[in-house]
């Protein structure tokens, strides 16, 4: 799902047409003003917070007409709430999730859909340098290829999480950048619609990434993300991921061989070196020989030591600024792959291991801090500054510092 801040499915019009537009050409906002008309919800609260929230919009350039018809019919979502504070007590694998990102219907699904839109797509790369490939990945695993963009009504769902108040500030500037959008007609209120959470159309686009990033690349006047043609969705990911640094030619990561008795130490996001000086280090690439070189790159072990390990580039970096999970980049990246006709990863995944549930991992935290390795917290994620810990506390017990949160090592730490 893209974001300005993070994570976050079809016809193709004519190619002949002038160049994209990179905003929309439609008008920009009038001087705010205006009665403001809203029917109640049945939920004095949340009335009373559309009613201070409407003066706010409208300080910042939202017209009162706007916020009518924005408003008709809104309800307070409780299932954005719900789904907003739910947890899930197991998290999957990243093997498992690989196999449903980059399963077999997903991967001739991406194929086909490629196929069918290759004009498009390829103008689309021509423009913006991603490769058509991995937009068609990012399509796939954001909404199924269109199947699956969402059916919740955006202004309902951006309203009630910021009423919520758990992520207020977050949420209302969505809800704003919303209201933007849809004063400048890019798309009617009830026709604005996306995930549970705010994300937008074929590709999933917060409401403040579509202000920086849409376009309008059938030149119709609109960015119109929605809609069954995806084409301006397909090319505002390709934008957004050009303007986030995609480096052309350039590969996201290549798997490796890491020769026996690799140092651990070395892997991680953190270290970065030329392949050539990775290759003296007997690196090597899982077709033979060493791995071309593209520019600085990391080595990563996602399943730790005993599993695949990758050679990411800063292309890696980039799409992770769609999605900052190392899961999904991995998923973006092995499809847009397995689309092109590569195969699977060859490396071994240690399938037997056991993913922790939410009370082990929030343990995991807590025994790591209690041991001097802070985790910045204990919520359950293992993010970086958890997986940093993992790493210097097997340095100081003598294991390979892999940083992989496993059962072994919250046995050992018992």
């Amino acid at each position: 799902m893209a974001t300005g801040l993070i994570l976050a499915g079809v016809a193709f019009g004519p190619m002949g047409c002038a160049g994209p537009v990179e905003t929309s050409i439609r008008p920009g906002a009038r001087p705010a003003g205006g009665p403001v008309s809203i029917q109640p919800t049945r939920n004095a609260g949340f009335d009373q917070w559309i009613a201070g929230f409407t003066a706010r919009a409208q300080n910042q350039g939202i017209r009162g007409e706007t916020l009518s018809r924005a408003f008709a019919g809104v309800t307070y979502d409780e299932d954005a709430i719900r789904r907003d504070r739910s947890q899930a007590e197991f998290h999957k694998a990243i093997w498992e999730y690989l196999d449903g990102a980059v399963s077999t219907a997903r991967i001739a699904n991406g194929r086909d859909a490629l196929a069918r839109h290759q004009g498009t797509l390829s103008a689309i790369e021509a423009r913006y340098g991603v490769p058509a490939e991995v937009v068609t990945a990012v399509w796939g695993m954001e909404s199924a290829y269109g199947a699956m963009r969402g059916s919740s009504d955006i202004v309902s769902s951006l309203s009630t999480l910021a009423y919520d108040g758990r992520r207020g500030e977050f949420f209302e500037a969505q809800l704003i950048a919303a209201l933007k959008i849809l004063q400048s007609g890019d798309v009617a209120p009830r026709s604005m619609t996306g995930s549970w959470a705010g994300a937008m159309g074929h590709t999933q686009f917060m409401p403040t990434s579509y202000l920086d990033y849409a376009v309008d690349f059938r030149g119709d006047g609109r960015r119109d993300i929605w809609s069954d043609d995806p084409t301006d969705a397909l090319a505002s990911t390709a934008n957004y991921l050009a303007k986030h640094g995609w480096n052309r030619g350039q590969p996201w990561a290549v798997e490796v061989v890491l020769p026996q008795g690799f140092d651990a130490a070395l892997t991680g996001k953190e270290t970065k070196r030329r392949p050539s000086d990775w290759a003296r280090l007997g690196v090597r690439s899982v077709s033979g020989g060493s791995v071309p070189d593209h520019g600085q790159a990391s080595i990563l072990i996602p399943a730790g030591i005993n599993g695949p390990a990758l050679m990411i580039f800063d292309n890696f970096r980039v799409i992770e600024r769609y999605n900052s999970a190392d899961a999904y980049v991995i998923g973006v990246g092995h499809l847009s792959d397995r689309i092109a006709g590569s195969g699977p990863i060859r490396g071994a995944w240690p399938r037997g291991e056991r993913p922790l549930a939410l009370t082990e991992r929030k343990e995991l935290q807590e025994r790591l801090t209690l041991a001097g390795f802070s985790t910045g917290g204990v919520d359950g994620k293992i993010g970086p500054d958890t997986t940093a810990a993992i790493r210097q506390w097997q340095r100081s017990v003598g294991l390979a510092p892999d940083g992989f949160a496993s059962a072994a090592v919250l046995a050992k730490l018992r």
